[in-house]
């Protein structure tokens, strides 16, 4: 049986959990399907949510992207993914933090790097691999996170670039994927975690009065795919009890990872940005394989 390739690009170790986790579970169990994920820094500045754990952060020993190097080795076993890559190899772009931040400006900072530089690797890594389908954020990188909105740019820039047979051909036989599809929300999930992350210890809708109110979020008549697999949401929530230092038991991720992924069976929206939409069911004609 010939594989058929999905790639998947983020920022940081457990955005490949949180964001899509389901999705690669589901397609890294199909005999027909290759998974390769790319992931653009270590995760250096991220919140260590575990007390005993406090000293490998940022401003202290500064030692957590190696400490979330390991963790996303153990989600990405648990997701069944066994393709991974880091952008440039392990350590080669740092996470930048948020913007106005001292470690935005940092040397290695993702956010800094030239995106064609940057696109140079993941060229290489889609002329090998050859994926059918691009998974990436939006161009406000879901969230507004520095480092997610430079993945956008890097995977956005690499696809093109894949495409150009002129542009370093040193880099492989150029390769034009048929689909690129971004990350999304739909509101109607939204609207179920919006009252579910009520009792979470750090309820990240805090202060907001309705899901209108969110920064982010697609209406249901938008999202152009729903991939939704009860086992791989299973695998999911295995996955983010791998991440310790960004998980906090009763956290929203907690909640997210234990509760909503099994309520909802795993389910994860995209919105269609490049290529055909196949086959589509329900009331929004959502379709359910990214590779149809």
């Amino acid at each position: 049986m010939t594989e058929r390739g999905i790639l998947f690009v983020h920022a940081h170790p457990d955005d490949e959990t949180v964001g899509t986790g389901a999705t690669l579970a589901h397609y890294a169990a199909r005999p027909d399907a290759h998974v390769t994920v790319v992931t653009c820094t270590l995760g250096e500045e991220g919140e260590v949510r575990v007390p005993e754990l406090a000293m490998l952060a940022a401003p202290e020993a500064d030692q957590l992207g190696g400490y979330r190097y390991w963790e996303y080795r153990h989600a990405t076993e648990a997701l069944g993914v066994t393709d991974t890559h880091f952008l440039g190899g392990v350590g080669r772009w740092r996470d930048s933090g948020m913007m106005g931040t001292h470690s935005n400006e940092h040397p290695r900072a993702f956010w800094g790097a030239d995106v064609d530089t940057a696109a140079a690797d993941l060229v290489r890594i889609v002329r090998e691999r050859r994926p059918e389908v691009l998974v990436t954020y939006d161009p406000d990188g879901f969230y507004g996170h520095p480092d997610h909105i430079q993945a956008h740019r890097v995977a956005m820039r690499g696809a093109e670039l894949a495409a150009e047979p002129a542009w370093r051909p040193e880099l492989g036989e150029a390769h034009d994927v048929r689909k690129i599809y971004w990350t999304t929300m739909s509101k109607s999930l939204l609207a179920a975690q919006f009252d579910a992350f009520t009792g979470a210890s750090d309820n990240p809708f805090e202060g907001a009065g309705s899901v209108d109110d969110l920064p982010f979020g697609t209406p249901d008549d938008e999202v152009d795919a729903c991939v939704s697999d009860p086992s791989a949401a299973e695998r999911k929530a295995a996955a983010m009890r791998a991440y310790r230092t960004q998980v906090a038991a009763g956290d929203w991720l907690d909640v997210l990872g234990e509760q909503l992924a099994a309520e909802h069976a795993g389910a994860e929206h995209y919105v269609l940005v490049k290529g055909e939409k196949g086959p589509g069911s329900g009331p929004h004609g959502w379709e359910a394989d990214l590779l149809a």
